[in-house]
């Protein structure tokens, strides 16, 4: 990397310090002649010079790691610390999950968005965002990597919107097991290793597009053990869980999105999918926001209410 002017002058000033001299010293200097060697006497033959030996380079250090350099526990450390350690509960609320809102923010809810990616689907519900935005409503939205691949524009539009939050929902979309626990038909993780790399690679993928790391994470069906939990604290990931399904996977018509909403209680987490422009939810949404606005109702997006 190249030195700043400012650091280089500070360099320079130190060095002249301790000679004596002045940012003045920097200037080049007359070459100073060396002394002239005696000559060698006629006693008795002249002595060989003994040759100065070369140091040996210094091996150069290995770069550190992404995750080492943001101070995070590598795959390698994980498995250590948790090679050893067995689940005790296993679903969609265990600990470590948050499923309402803290009491401060209680009167407000959370709406939160996935967008699956791969099997679950790369769509774009771009009548869902615009009714969010239509009504100045905020939303935590949790992107899989996958389907930030099949649609960078989609992504920066959505990163540059103060009225959304981006969010980790996995690599590929993988309950998050030590065990391989599996939730609707979907192969969770299997041990601690495949839980890091579930969590850490979409969330450097993230940390690299939005210039920092996401603040939360939901895996591929919102499932848990209270290992996996624990591992993405490690990784400064906290948990989203859920208190209203609203679109139960984007299969709810959207009179049923709509009603779902409607009952969702003040401090509640909202979870539907913006993945599939067919759904009902958008059109739910739609329906319900209006209401729900008018009765003084508020939202906010994760990250205002856990700060």
């Amino acid at each position: 990397m190249a030195l700043s002017r400012r650091t280089l002058l500070a360099g320079l000033a130190a060095a002249t310090a301790a000679s004596g001299t002045g940012l003045a010293g920097c200037a080049p200097r007359p070459a100073v002649q060396p002394p002239t060697a005696a000559p060698p006497t006629t006693d008795g033959p002249t002595p060989t010079p003994t040759p100065t030996p070369t140091p040996a380079p210094t091996p150069s250090a290995e770069p550190p790691s992404a995750e080492a350099s943001a101070g995070l526990p590598t795959r390698a450390a994980v498995t250590a610390r948790y090679a050893d350690a067995a689940p005790t509960a296993w679903g969609l609320d265990v600990p470590g999950v948050l499923a309402t809102l803290p009491e401060a923010a209680a009167p407000a809810i959370a709406l939160t968005f996935d967008a699956c990616g791969g099997s679950g689907g790369s769509g774009y519900d771009a009548a869902l965002v615009d009714a969010l935005r239509a009504h100045g409503v905020p939303a935590t939205l949790f992107l899989n990597a996958r389907w930030i691949d099949a649609n960078p524009a989609v992504f920066d539009d959505l990163a540059a919107d103060p009225l959304f939050e981006i969010a980790n929902h996995g690599t590929a979309h993988r309950p998050l097991s030590v065990t391989g626990r599996s939730a609707y038909g979907i192969a969770g993780t299997r041990d601690p290793g495949e839980v890091h790399d579930e969590i850490a690679g979409n969330q450097a993928k993230l940390t690299a597009l939005l210039g920092h790391p996401p603040r939360f994470f939901r895996s591929g069906t919102a499932h848990y053990d209270d290992v996996a939990t624990r591992i993405a604290a490690d990784l400064g990931q906290r948990v989203a869980g859920f208190s209203t399904n609203a679109d139960g996977g984007a299969t709810l018509p959207a009179a049923q999105v709509q009603g779902e909403l409607a009952g969702a209680e003040p401090g509640g987490i909202v979870i539907a999918h913006m993945n599939r422009p067919a759904s009902g939810t958008a059109r739910g949404v739609a329906a319900a926001l209006p209401a729900l606005l008018a009765a003084g109702r508020t939202f906010v997006r994760l990250s205002d209410a856990f700060g």
